[in-house]
This record gives structure tokens, C-alpha cells and sequence, in this order.
């Protein structure tokens, strides 16, 4: 009788259920033409899936991103029809406690959040999600595309557990799970792209993935800045960041509006770069343990002494942008630097302001990943800039970056001060190793991101 009973149970269950999911696959008419585009992140700091977005948007696809929502997302956006943004929202403290219990809490709360989130939005043809973050964003949008019959693309840009095992350590039992966890969920997607063919090679040959490589290429918005545009932005960051402002020293002429690089002549409506300017060195980052910026500081130390002791170099105003976790710490450790040769500043840039700060600079600075198989997305931005780089070595930079041809790479502190004072040694002459950089990389400038998206990416949508 128990086990009738049993039976008729799961019957009535099964009878229940499958009306239901039956309703929850139901594709319509516009089903093939709607992607859910997730990051388990800050959409206004996710470059790449927004990229995506906007494809997508172009070939009319109405996406729906989901991601967090802490700083403002891009006018492109925005104004955007075909593009929903649904924010969903960050626990950065949920309890007090062991670490390790609040860190269970808050993967269970994003796991409710997400599914939440999935099930309610209309059928999804695909869901396109970023990794990492992936945990646990890959298990929720796996369940959810078995739910509903949507196709799971991950865009693989780095290894959540190598980032980990930065702050906890390779053996610690945390980052052991999150790496069972990438190798057990990332083969259940339907396709998998990624950002470098070393990182295509590991995934087939560590992880059984079959991954096609997208490499990062910069939006149409990198490009060189014309100087009347780099001026507006030297006044609009003068008026927060003195490191832009003309010397207090200097008598104003009338007629003249200077910043530290450039002088706007209103009488003959000209802008002209400044004979005697800083060199404007500039860097990127989300401030998180992957990068780390103590190189970058020593490198700059080392260079203040080559001043000191002489050598012919120009001042540097050296801007790092971006906001992380790790932004306070190291600007406690900026501010006790003692520099009078270097001037540095941590500003955060509206997003339309960054791709103009990018094309207005001298040079840029690149650190390595934690898994040393992505590639930058700054640098790529650098490039579409044509701004030369020093960036540091890891195994498939050379993918990228090539040394003396666009670029330095360099592999401790030393050796990025040495690469600094041999590259202003001759600024701003645009006969100068610097200036070589910028002519080629203004002839290398190959495919933007659109060309590239529509022969790799587009396909897999519209195929499936």
C-alpha cells in the first residue's frame, strides 16, 4: 500500500511538473531573436560582454543584461533599445563570522537571486554569461537553460579559481572546490568561446572543452584623440586632479587657457601640446589581488631617482584608473611615497572620458593574470589608441604584445624604471623609439571588435 501510494505521488507530481515546464520552454515567435547576456559583475566594468551586447543589438537581437549595477552603465547602452538592463543586486557583507559561512551565505543568496532573475525574464534563445566570476552564475544558468532549452555560451576570460588562489593559496579548500566546480559545470556548456588561443589549448587539453578563441579587439571609440578633444578633457580633470592643472608659478596670459599639456590660443582658436609638458603615462585596473601595482610604484621610485641623480627625463603624471577592493591600500601606499618628479592620481573616469584619456596619453603600463592565459583588455583598448605599452611578461603575451614593435615587456620593477627612462629619454620627440611604437601600431591597427564578433560569434547564434 506504502508503495502505491509512493507511486501515485510521483505520478501526480510528474502531471503537475510537466504542464509547467512545458509552459516554461515554450518558444515563441521572437524566442530565436532574444539572448540573456549575465555577468556576475559590474556592467560598467565589463567591457567584453558589453561589446556583446551590442552586437547583438545590431543584428537585432533584444538582449537582456544582467549584472550589477555599481556605477553608471555607458550612454551606448543606455540608449540602446534593444538592450534591457536588469540589475541584480551585490552582498558584500552579510553576516558576521567565519569567513568561509559567509562566504557559503552569499553564493546561496546569489543562487536564489539569479534563479529568480533567469525564470522570470521571457525564454531566452541563449544565455551568454562571462567566467569569472563563475561561481555560482555557470551551475544557476546551466539549470536554467535545462529548464527552459535556452543554449549556454560561456566566454571564458580567465580561471575564477586562479584568481582565488591569489588572496587564500593554491591548497586551500575554498579554492580547491571552486576549481572542481569550473572543471565539473564548464564542459556543460553548449559552446565556450575564449580570449587566447593558449587558453583554447589548456581548456581542450585540461579541462575536454572545445573553446573557440575571440580574441579582445577595441571598439570603434579607440582611437587617437584630437588635441582640442584631449584639452576639454586636461580643464574637465583639472578641476578635481591638480597633477592636470598649469603651474600656480606661471603668469596667465590673456588670451590663453593652459593645462599641464596643452595651451588653447583663443585669438587664432588654436590648440597646441606644450613644449616642456609631463610625460603622461597611464594605467588600468580593477584593483583587485591579480595585479600588482607595488611594480608598478617601485618602477616609478626607481625612476625618480634617475631624476634626482641627472639624467635628462621629463616629469611624469602617471593616472591609474579604476575602482576594486584594493584602491585604498594602495593609495595609503601612494601617499607615502615621497616624489616631486612624479605626480600620481587615481581618478575614476566616466566611461565616454576613458577612451579619450587612453588616446591623449604618452605610454601605458600593463601587469599580468592570475592565470597567465588572457590577454589584457587594456592593452587591446591601448592599441585601438595606438598608444605603445610596457606590459609584463607572462606566456601568451606574445600573442599581443610585440617587443620593440608596439611595446616593451619587461619582467620585475628594474627593469620596467630602465624601459621607462630609455623610451622619455628623447621625449616628446616623435623621432624617438616611443614615437616608432606609435607609427606602428597606427599601421598594424587591424579588425575592430564588430568585424570580428560577426565572423566568430555570430554564426554560433544563429546556427543553434
Amino acid at each position: 500500500l506504502t508503495v502505491s501510494w509512493s507511486v501515485v505521488l510521483v505520478i501526480g507530481l510528474f502531471g503537475i511538473m510537466l504542464p509547467l515546464l512545458r509552459r516554461m520552454r515554450q518558444r515563441t515567435s521572437g524566442t530565436s531573436r532574444r539572448v540573456c547576456v549575465l555577468v556576475l559583475g559590474d556592467i560598467g566594468r565589463s567591457p567584453r560582454m558589453r561589446y556583446h551586447s551590442l552586437s547583438l543589438s545590431k543584428h537585432g537581437f533584444n538582449v537582456t543584461f544582467v549584472g550589477f549595477v555599481e556605477t553608471k552603465p555607458p550612454e551606448d547602452l543606455l540608449k540602446e533599445d534593444k538592450i534591457k538592463i536588469v540589475p541584480i543586486r551585490e552582498m558584500k557583507a552579510l553576516l558576521r563570522g567565519p569567513k568561509i559561512l559567509t562566504y557559503a551565505t552569499k553564493v546561496v543568496f546569489q543562487c536564489l537571486q539569479l534563479l529568480s532573475v533567469l525564470m522570470r525574464m521571457e525564454l531566452q534563445s541563449h544565455i551568454l554569461m562571462q567566467n569569472p566570476p563563475g561561481l555560482p552564475s555557470i551551475s544557476v544558468a546551466w539549470f536554467v537553460s535545462i529548464l527552459r532549452g535556452s543554449r549556454l555560451i560561456i566566454d571564458w576570460h580567465n580561471y575564477g579559481y586562479s584568481i582565488m588562489a591569489l588572496s587564500h593559496g593554491q591548497g586551500h579548500p575554498v579554492v580547491r572546490l571552486a576549481e572542481r566546480y569550473e572543471h565539473f559545470f564548464g564542459p556543460l556548456a553548449t559552446h565556450s568561446l575564449c580570449v587566447t588561443n593558449a587558453m583554447k589549448a589548456d581548456l581542450q587539453n585540461n579541462w575536454g572543452i572545445r573553446a573557440t578563441t575571440l580574441y579582445d579587439r577595441p571598439a570603434s571609440f579607440f582611437r587617437e584623440t584630437p588635441l582640442e578633444v584631449q584639452h576639454e578633457l586636461f580643464l574637465k580633470l583639472a578641476n578635481t586632479h591638480p597633477q592636470f592643472q598649469s603651474s600656480i608659478s606661471e603668469l596667465e596670459e590673456k588670451n590663453l587657457e593652459k593645462t599641464a599639456f596643452t595651451v588653447r590660443d583663443f585669438t587664432h582658436d588654436t590648440v597646441t601640446r606644450r613644449p616642456k609638458r609631463p610625460a603622461l603615462l597611464i594605467s588600468s585596473t580593477s584593483w583587485t589581488e591579480d595585479e600588482d601595482f607595488s611594480v608598478l610604484l617601485k618602477a616609478l621610485e626607481e625612476y625618480e631617482g634617475f631624476v634626482r641623480g641627472g639624467a635628462s627625463l621629463p616629469s611624469l603624471v602617471c593616472v591609474i584608473t579604476g575602482k576594486g577592493p584594493q584602491k585604498d591600500h594602495y593609495r595609503r601606499l601612494i601617499a607615502s611615497l615621497h616624489l616631486q618628479h612624479v605626480n600620481i592620481c587615481t581618478p575614476w573616469l566616466e566611461a565616454e572620458d576613458y577612451p579619450v584619456l587612453l588616446g591623449s596619453a604618452d605610454l601605458g603600463v600593463c601587469h599580468t593574470s592570475s592565470s597567465g592565459l588572457d590577454l589584457p583588455m587594456k592593452v587591446v583598448d591601448m592599441f585601438g589608441c595606438c598608444l605603445p605599452v610596457c606590459a609584463i611578461h607572462f606566456s601568451c603575451l606574445h600573442e599581443l604584445v610585440k617587443h620593440e614593435e608596439n611595446g616593451l615587456i619587461f619582467r620585475d620593477f628594474q627593469e620596467l624604471a630602465e624601459q621607462l627612462k630609455s623610451l622619455l629619454s628623447e621625449f616628446p620627440s616623435s623621432e624617438s623609439k616611443l614615437g616608432m611604437f606609435r607609427r606602428n601600431l597606427r599601421i598594424s591597427r587591424g579588425q575592430c571588435w564588430d568585424d570580428n564578433w560577426d565572423q566568430i560569434v555570430l554564426p554560433l547564434i544563429t546556427s543553434s
